[in-house]
């Protein structure tokens, strides 16, 4: 569900504990939806490595799973978890917290140490656990395909030249092409309905009857499915920037491109309104005149050898996502426009090193699914019709996925998510979130009767909650004391209206510049760089 934030992913979850069996992978049929039960042995707990891991307490290990769950007895992979134990008495402890930071490919081993973000104490009484997902970070294997495909300087998105056309073609086949030559077994079992299994599987090495759960992006797709297929093993739930589990994943970049186009243009009216910091024009449509004037200039001119009208977009696509780092955008924006200087746009692009772990398991996940077109006309005609509407992000977009095009592993169908026999869910959505679209939280509070929506009225940060928002937060911290949903309205609308996340004041964020995504980033949100 990312753009360039899955590809720049740093792993923050290199540290598990040294020691535990490293089991081979070998080839495997892929696998389908199944009965098989599989019961993992327990989780050897050990010391974590990670600096923050260490410093809060938390244990780490492996639970062992079958790479094929339709073949419980074949070959094993190992999936990296974490935990920090409740604070409480034990007569008082809620069970465990799984967290999943989305993507897909989101490394969530760090997620452990998210309790303290929650309000007023109240994810003290849980054991939170953060797992990376099957082929991420510290997962054994993990999948690697191009590790600089994001490097520097790459052809235009818009592919405005059959030649464009085709060089992003051939990028996208030589991509699907490593991915299957570096783990040919692997990619036949990304699928989401094998991450839900992992989930299962975590629960049974866990000895826990249930799990509570906080998925954020497509985090909430995973407990969509999960509590589609084992619906009496949710408890306390938790979404945070809901996936239309309708529109995976074809339809859902489509409904993103037009999502993002907005969301961008909230910023362009942001940096308008402070235009006496940046002068960079006093309205959106100047803003946003400057904007794509800098980025045509950008092409065979990269700034700085580095910086074309590609990285360009995906440094600006930061601001689409998030109101957090508004200001550092705004900032490398206008030091290029008015002095040249594109170390600001370098430093928000980053790298080098690139890795792309994330990334891979972004497309084996999303390739494998659902089936995408089979012919290219069809994403021709489908991208070029949403550009026409939407021209921001709508061919980054598509040259994002076009791996999928040409992916090796064969694509399923998705689960169709059922919701009624899950007893209790709080979701948050804000309104023009890009990335998660708010269609697709009104579309799960329809399939989940016994949910309830919050939603930050306005507001275009994805995934925000956990951010200071005292109307947000402070009822997510309720629900997971006490269980207690705020009531449900009838209709198709929200339950909850609440503020969204502020964006940033310039001068106060100037100020305190060495914090480069802002002063009021809170704990969950400095957890790692690309929060999906």
């Amino acid at each position: 569900m990312r753009i360039r934030q899955l590809i720049v992913a740093a792993t923050v979850s290199s540290a598990l504990v040294a020691g535990v069996m490293s089991v081979p992978v070998a080839t495997a049929a892929p696998s389908s939806p199944s009965s098989t039960s599989y019961t993992p042995p327990p989780v050897q707990w050990g010391a974590c490595t990670n600096p923050r891991l260490v410093s809060a307490g938390a244990q780490c290990g492996y639970v062992v799973v079958p790479l094929d769950y339709d073949h419980p007895k074949g070959t094993k992979i190992q999936l990296a978890v974490s935990r920090v134990m409740h604070k409480t008495p034990d007569s008082q402890a809620q069970g465990p917290m799984l967290v999943n930071p989305g993507g897909p490919g989101g490394s969530g081993l760090i997620y452990s140490i998210l309790g303290p973000a929650i309000p007023h104490g109240a994810g003290d009484a849980y054991d939170w656990v953060g797992f990376d997902p099957r082929g991420v970070g510290s997962s054994k294997p993990a999948l690697s395909c191009i590790p600089d495909y994001a490097g520097y300087n790459r052809p235009f998105y818009v592919p405005v030249t059959p030649r464009i056309e085709q060089t992003w073609l051939k990028l996208s086949k030589s991509y699907a092409k490593a991915c299957d030559a570096n783990q040919h077994a692997l990619l036949g079992h990304l699928k989401t309905t094998d991450s839900v299994r992992d989930m299962e599987s975590i629960r049974k090495a866990l000895g826990a009857p249930q799990i509570n759960y906080y998925g954020f992006s497509y985090g909430t797709y995973l407990g969509q499915v999960y509590g589609t297929l084992y619906p009496n093993r949710l408890r306390r739930v938790v979404f945070d920037g809901v996936v239309n589990a309708t529109r995976v994943w074809y339809d859902a970049n489509l409904d993103q491109d037009i999502a993002f186009n907005k969301s961008v243009k909230v910023f362009f009216q942001y940096v308008a309104a402070h235009d006496s910091t940046w002068h960079l024009g006093k309205t959106e449509a100047a803003v946003e005149r400057l904007y794509y004037r800098e980025m045509v200039k950008l092409i065979g001119h990269p700034a700085d050898g580095k910086i074309g009208p590609s990285e360009w977009t995906d440094v600006f696509t930061q601001a689409a996502y998030y109101v957090y780092g508004w200001v550092d955008v705004a900032d490398a924006f206008a030091a290029w426009v008015h002095n040249g200087d594109a170390s600001g746009l370098v430093a928000l692009y980053g790298g080098p090193p690139f890795d792309d772990n994330g990334y891979a398991i972004y497309l084996g996940v999303s390739c494998t699914d659902a089936p995408w077109p089979s012919k290219w006309s069809t994403w021709q005609r489908d991208n070029w019709r949403t550009f026409a509407k939407a021209p921001f992000l709508t061919w980054a977009n598509a040259w994002f996925n076009a791996p999928c095009f040409y992916w090796p592993a064969k694509a399923g169908r998705p689960v169709k998510v059922d919701g009624r026999g899950v007893k209790s869910l709080l979701m948050i959505n804000e309104t023009l979130d890009a990335a998660t679209p708010y269609s697709g939280a009104l579309q799960t509070r329809k399939t989940f009767p016994h949910s309830v929506l919050i939603e930050g009225v306005g507001g275009t940060t994805h995934a925000g909650s956990l951010s200071g928002v005292t109307c947000t937060d402070d009822r997510i911290a309720a629900y997971l004391q006490t269980g207690a949903l705020p009531p449900r309205k009838p209709g198709n609308r929200s339950d909850v209206q609440c503020d969204p996340v502020p964006a940033p004041e310039p001068p106060a964020a100037a100020a305190a510049k060495s914090a480069s995504t802002g002063a009021a980033r809170s704990l969950r949100n400095t957890l790692s760089p690309t929060i999906p």
